[in-house]
């Protein structure tokens, strides 16, 4: 009984406690209970458009929400910090800023909630982007001039007319800043700012205050332009080199052609005089070593009845004015048995004596070195036998020499032969000059770019290697005459008659003259057209060659229509691109002359020259061996700064062309006969340094005073 009366005590002492408590008495010791924080409206607008766009939010609001459609409010608690991101786009308009946000990274905007917020998305009408259209006023110049370039901006149909600024880039060149009138500007770009070679210009264009609502930024761009890297040629008039030459223009003929009848005579005299031929040598290449004089007989061919060695002379030599060199037979006998006599080659020079001609240089046997050529020596194409053959009392040296002592008499060389030939001739025979042959082509193997750019200057290193031959043998200074010179050794193609041949002739004068090379004979003027060769051996005619002509030819003047396996060749003596070379070059290859340097810095690829005195002023021969490109040049002569005349003869690509084109337009598979002539610009009184354009392919004589 006792122990449950205390047990009730315990319990109303506790339920006494607990109620004094609740009701706030008994002196504190209880816990208060504080209000939840507030709750802030985030509201979320949008301008154009002011509603339909999805923007969403992180972290979600009090309601879970993270996203909605503007206009559209979120709740979240204060100090909440919430990340809002909108669309790039809405609808056609693109996003453009936020207001409203504490912070914004492109379309992101942070707000920190401490009271009711708005942010806003603004969002803009889509700026239009004009068209820039960049016009140059020329898509050909040089590193040498200005160009002007136009830029127009436009915004098209119905809308205003674009105003701000526009720069001009190309490569390193970047210019100022140009402000539009009336949506265009132009700008010039300075000499010198562009690269040389193939430039696309770009425009820039920057929206003013007045456009920049409208219209966004824009570029644009031209067609390329070609822009000529401009070479210098300087001339040095103060140091004379080499003696200058007439004899460097000069051809081959044979004995198997008639030069002098009715028909043919007088028309190879006009042609070479119109050329400025000024050398021949006869009667014909390896025809030399199987051909008697006395008898106008040829061992195991025929050569021309009507055309002996006396009508020869009389009918051609004396009425051209052309000095003559012949080759002596050295290969075969008299009667086409056993080997050449020196007693015949001395008739000759006699013979020659009594019609009135010297003959300048005699030559011992053709092309000897070689096995192609006929010799009926025990030991044939040897370098001892025919260094004997040449020297001795009974030899070729002595006996010519005692027939005519103004003739000089020469050896073949041939540097690199082999077996050796060069350094045993050139010690063991007597000589007063040494015949040098050079082709550098091979049948079917020709090449334009060759022949073009390289062809002239292996001949110049080929002289070289003979002049250090006879230094080495103990006569430096021996002169060194060019007998034979053509494209390929043999069986030539369309190349022969194209400009590409009188681009690689041109330069080969130019290149004897500064050799110091003292005579020269293209093989051949007349009588040697090739047409297409044979059908075991074609000629090449091969599309990879330039050229409108279906035909190959070693002669570089027509024969004539009597030749119909060279057809629009054009009347007996027309010329070809090789035969215009050495017309042009008689402008310049005049005796009593000397050659000058002439040096080319810049586009030295393309562009050669040569250089000479002139009657008291100065030629050049200026050459553009790019096909496709005009090359700009200036021309300067040391020490002088004014011309009172200059004139400037051309023969190039175009000219070319027309030679194979009735309608006037290239290519036409008929040809013609045209062949036209150099054209001539006389350009009057000129202030050096001199600025010429140099037409594609072409070679230029240019005459100043």
């Amino acid at each position: 009984m006792r122990s449950l009366r205390r047990d009730a005590a315990f319990c109303i002492g506790i339920g006494l406690g607990l109620f004094m408590t609740a009701c706030g008495g008994g002196g504190g010791g209880g816990t208060v209970t504080e209000p939840p924080p507030p709750n802030y409206i985030l509201t979320v607008n949008s301008t154009t458009p002011a509603s339909g766009v999805a923007i969403t939010a992180s972290p979600a609001d009090f309601n879970a929400t993270a996203s909605g459609t503007t206009a559209f409010a979120l709740t979240y608690v204060t100090g909440s910090t919430v990340t809002l991101t909108a669309p790039a786009t809405a609808g056609a308009n693109v996003f453009s800023s936020w207001t409203g946000c504490a912070t914004t990274a492109t379309v992101k905007c942070t707000v920190t909630l401490t009271g009711a917020t708005t942010v806003t998305a603004n969002y803009a009408l889509p700026k239009i982007t004009p068209t820039v259209t960049v016009t140059p006023a020329t898509f050909t110049t040089s590193t040498a001039q200005a160009l002007t370039v136009t830029i127009a901006v436009s915004g098209g149909t119905g809308n205003p007319t674009p105003t701000g600024s526009v720069t001009l880039t190309s490569g390193t060149y970047s210019s100022a800043a140009t402000t539009l009138s009336s949506g265009s500007a132009q700008i010039v770009v300075p000499t010198g700012a562009l690269a040389a070679g193939s430039d696309v210009l770009q425009a820039s264009y920057t929206p003013d205050a007045a456009s920049s609502s409208t219209y966004g930024t824009a570029t644009g761009t031209s067609s390329a332009v070609s822009v000529a890297l401009l070479s210098a040629v300087t001339v040095n008039q103060a140091v004379a080199g080499p003696a200058v030459t007439n004899q460097l223009l000069g051809m081959n003929l044979a004995a198997w052609y008639d030069v002098t009848n009715s028909t043919n005579g007088p028309a190879i005299v006009s042609a070479f005089q119109t050329a400025g031929i000024k050398a021949v040598r006869w009667p014909g290449g390896s025809w030399s070593d199987e051909y008697n004089w006395e008898t106008n007989t040829e061992c195991g061919s025929t050569a021309n009845s009507d055309d002996d060695f006396t009508d020869f002379v009389n009918k051609l030599v004396i009425p051209s004015g052309v000095d003559l060199a012949l080759t002596a037979d050295y290969g075969m006998g008299k009667s086409c048995t056993g080997v050449g006599d020196p007693t015949e080659a001395a008739a000759w020079v006699t013979k020659a004596s009594s019609l009135g001609v010297t003959v300048s240089h005699m030559t011992v046997g053709n092309e000897e070195y070689g096995s192609w050529e006929f010799d009926n020596h025990t030991v044939k194409n040897d370098a001892a036998t025919y260094a004997a053959a040449t020297a001795g009392a009974s030899g070729y040296y002595a006996l010519v020499k005692a027939a005519s002592a103004s003739t000089l008499v020469g050896v073949d060389v041939n540097p690199g032969n082999s077996p050796s030939w060069d350094p045993i001739v050139l010690a063991g025979a007597p000589y007063d000059f040494v015949e040098y042959h050079y082709y550098p082509e091979a049948p079917g193997s020709e090449s334009d770019t060759f022949i073009t750019q390289s062809a002239a200057q292996e001949l110049t290193t080929n002289i070289n290697t003979i002049k250090s031959e006879l230094k080495t043998a103990g006569k430096p200074n021996t002169p060194i005459y060019v007998g034979e010179i053509g494209g390929p050794y043999s069986n030539p193609g369309k190349q022969s008659w194209s400009i590409t041949q009188g681009l690689y002739a041109g330069q080969v004068l130019g290149e004897m003259m500064n050799d110091g090379i003292t005579r020269l004979t293209w093989w051949i003027g007349f009588g040697n057209c090739n047409g297409t060769g044979t059908t075991s051996d074609p000629a090449n005619l091969s599309a990879s060659l330039y050229g409108w002509q279906d035909f190959g030819a070693y002669n570089v003047f027509s024969d004539g229509p009597a030749d119909g396996t060279c057809p629009n060749a054009g009347p007996i003596g027309t010329m070809s691109p090789t035969a215009r070379a050495f017309q042009l070059f008689s402008n310049v290859a005049v005796n009593g002359e000397n050659a000058l340097t002439a040096n080319v810095v810049g586009e030295a690829t393309y562009v050669r020259a040569y250089a000479a005195t002139h009657s008291g002023g100065t030629a050049l021969v200026l050459f553009n061996v790019n096909q496709t490109t005009s090359e700009p040049v200036t021309v300067t002569l040391s020490g002088q700064n004014a011309a009172t005349s200059v004139t400037v003869e051309t023969y190039d690509k175009s000219i070319y062309d027309l030679s194979g084109s009735p309608t006037g337009f290239f290519p036409d598979p008929v040809g013609t006969s045209t062949w036209l002539p150099p054209i001539t610009a006389t350009l009057g009184a000129q202030p050096l340094p001199l600025t010429l354009t140099l037409t594609p392919w072409s070679m230029n004589v240019v005459i100043i005073h």
